[in-house]
């Protein structure tokens, strides 16, 4: 008997859920409809670096998690047939501003590469290796390298996704819908009941899941990043990502185009309105490495609505009260990294699946809903 699944939100939770329940083991058992009315999506907004090996936090159950979800982009990039337009493995350089530190750095990063297969090579590089690495850079600061990190454009991330997971017979409607109190759906198409739903709308889940009585404890954060357009004979292809520390990450893309950010801003609200006080902020953070810029060379701003729990990590899991119901959210500033394994597992827990512990993932699904 077919089983059927809604999945509310097509961002990169959501996109992911949809191409699994069209691939895994178990696909050909279920109807998927995914919604999505790509409102002020975090994912469509962002141009990431896949690297959490290195990350300052320090919450376990975090970094378990990132560490899954960066081992799962090969895999999830083959499987989907992605081009490298929406993902790439550049190698990350990361930063810090004192050299004391930056040894530090280097040294954790050596022990952690010993048992993190996905890391790769692990190098400490001087400014002028830096520069040669990156030679769009004229002011290169030394770093350690990664060569496992990797860069995505959220939004080539998500389109690639969910046009596989269409042709592979999930159904994806562009609409907003409305969870009913009983737990069905009302779309423009009707109300109807699934077997399964999954819950991934983001900064948005408080409204989604107040018709049954939830209360979630999410908050939204505005983010936003300015693409750039540099003529140069350099080639770009295959130059690493660079996080430096306290400033905006800085992402070239093929064929010339950089990437700066993001801001993170938590009195915004809802707002995607573009700032020229954060297209400033960031042209200066990129200005700083790369003198040579100029603001006429910025071709777009991005502005989305990430979401952030009161302890800034991610959350997943199944509603207790409505065991149909499985969500995944809260994903922060971390969500390229954290959202495909999210997504991944609750696609396994729609097909009856489960086999990992998400205890080791995530706080229980009380702690953010009640």
């Amino acid at each position: 008997m077919v089983r059927h699944i809604a999945i509310i939100g097509g961002g990169i939770i959501g996109a992911t859920a949809a191409f699994y329940l069209s691939y895994l083991q178990g696909n050909k058992d279920v109807q998927v409809t995914l919604f999505d009315d790509g409102h002020g999506q975090a994912t469509k907004a962002a141009s990431g670096i896949i690297s959490p090996w290195l990350s300052k936090r320090r919450n376990k159950r975090w970094y378990a998690l990132a560490k899954r979800g960066a081992e799962l982009y090969p895999s999830l990039v083959k499987a989907a047939q992605l081009s490298d337009k929406a993902y790439r493995k550049t190698g990350t350089i990361v930063t810090r501003k004192a050299e004391t530190d930056l040894l530090n750095l280097y040294h954790e990063a050596l022990i952690k590469a010993e048992h993190t297969p996905a890391m790769g090579q692990v190098e400490l590089l001087d400014s002028k290796t830096v520069q040669r690495r990156m030679p769009i850079l004229t002011h290169a600061p030394a770093g350690v390298m990664v060569s496992g990190g990797a860069r995505i454009d959220g939004a080539d991330f998500v389109t690639e996704l969910l046009k596989r997971a269409e042709s592979n017979n999930v159904e994806v409607e562009r609409e907003r819908i409305s969870v009913l109190p009983d737990g069905t759906i009302k779309s423009s198409s009707g109300v109807q009941k699934y077997d399964v739903v999954i819950v991934a709308t983001g900064a948005w889940m408080r409204e989604t899941l107040k018709p049954l009585g939830l209360d979630v404890k999410v908050r939204p954060q505005k983010g936003q990043l300015i693409d750039m357009t540099i003529h140069t004979a350099i080639k770009w292809d295959n130059m690493p990502v660079m996080m430096p520390e306290s400033m905006s990450d800085i992402i070239p893309f093929n064929g010339g185009k950089l990437v700066v950010g993001a801001t993170h801003e938590n009195d915004e609200g809802f707002d995607l309105t573009p700032k020229a006080e954060a297209r400033t902020e960031l042209f200066n953070n990129a200005k700083a490495f790369i003198d040579t810029l100029s603001e006429s060379q910025i071709t777009g701003m991005r502005v989305g609505t990430r979401a952030y729990t009161d302890d800034f990590a991610p959350f997943f899991g199944s509603i207790p009260t409505m065991g149909s119901f499985l969500v995944g959210g809260g994903l922060g500033s971390s969500g390229l990294t954290t959202g495909p394994i999210i997504g991944y597992f609750l696609a396994q827990a729609a097909l009856g699946n489960v086999t990992d512990d998400w205890n080791l993932y995530t706080k229980p699904i009380s702690f953010y809903i009640s």
